[in-house]
């Protein structure tokens, strides 16, 4: 594919969001060219099991998922280059996306680059990934019912997160490292009332225990310097996620937590022309659901732009 050929339609990045768009695109003969990064496929390619995706009743691995979308954006005329985005300038158009050594033109560009969620870094916390350990209760909670789970964080999202998950658990354990929650008051007090939670403060999770799933965790009290092991079925992180939005740094309007902010009820960025779909605009949903139906959006209001601009 030669790199000097402008394209209609970029899209950078390949989960739930890019890979909608990508197929919207494709079926509206933009022929858009994907660039889908050397770790294609967003954060389900870590989650073992997807039962929430509408239309699979006995559910899916996010890999097989992914691999199944892939495989329609493909059959409807989707480009890929499987390498990561290393710049981009949207000050001038056609818009200009460098890849290495090469540059590749296009008229528009949709954004669905995601978001990580964030991890402590600690020795066994990748490796049981989907084995006990999960950022998403929403995704997950429904795994663990009748077990004994933590969450780690002391924001809304830990205590959202929290409440949600007493509807599986028998008991749930948050573990904050401070004495307080910075999570509102509202929020905090529902946590701190439910007969099914226990706070451990000034709690620090020091590692995962488990072999091929999460049997138990070594915490450490920052206050007693104590350290124990607590049998556990689950271990859930929720202490925030980091949008993929570096690439766009001084070129995209961000909210303080480095989201790409889009126009009211629409994909459209601070650049006419580039759309942004998914995680990487979205801090509330986050699920692949809504990613995919954002990516639906961001195609065909990316179709109707290039229409009004013939």
């Amino acid at each position: 594919m030669s790199g000097s050929e402008e394209k209609d339609s970029i899209i950078i990045g390949s989960g739930p969001a890019g890979l909608t768009a990508a197929i919207y695109t494709a079926r509206a003969n933009l022929s858009p060219l994907m660039i889908e990064g050397e770790e294609a496929g967003g954060q389900l390619m870590t989650t073992n099991d997807v039962e929430n995706f509408p239309g699979f009743p006995e559910g899916i691995t996010g890999p097989e998922l992914m691999a199944l979308m892939r495989k329609q954006a493909e059959r409807f005329g989707t480009q890929f280059i499987t390498r990561n985005v290393t710049a981009v300038d949207f000050s001038q158009r056609p818009f200009l996306v460098t890849v290495g050594k090469e540059n590749y033109r296009a008229k528009s560009i949709i954004i669905a680059t995601g978001a990580s969620a964030k991890y402590l870094g600690l020795k066994n916390e990748k490796r049981l990934l989907g084995r006990g350990v999960s950022a998403c209760a929403t995704c997950d909670g429904a795994f663990f019912r009748n077990r004994q789970v933590c969450i780690i964080g002391g924001g809304d999202t830990a205590m959202e997160e929290a409440t949600f998950l007493t509807r599986f658990a028998t008991k749930v354990w948050v573990l904050h490292r401070r004495e307080s929650f910075r999570a509102s008051k509202i929020m905090a007090d529902r946590v701190l009332n439910n007969p099914k939670i226990e706070v451990l403060w000034n709690t620090e999770l020091k590692d995962v225990l488990g072999k091929d799933l999460v049997t138990g965790i070594h915490i450490y009290n920052n206050k007693t310097e104590e350290t124990q092991e607590k049998e556990m079925d689950g271990v859930f992180l929720a202490i925030g996620h980091k949008p993929n939005t570096d690439l766009f740094r001084d070129q995209l309007e961000m909210n303080k937590k480095g989201y790409l902010i889009t126009k009211d009820k629409s994909t459209y960025t601070s650049v006419e022309g580039v759309f942004a779909a998914g995680d990487v605009q979205d801090d509330v949903y986050r699920q692949a659901v809504t990613a995919a139906g954002s990516g639906c959006a961001a195609a065909i209001d990316c179709e109707r732009w290039l229409e009004a601009q013939t």
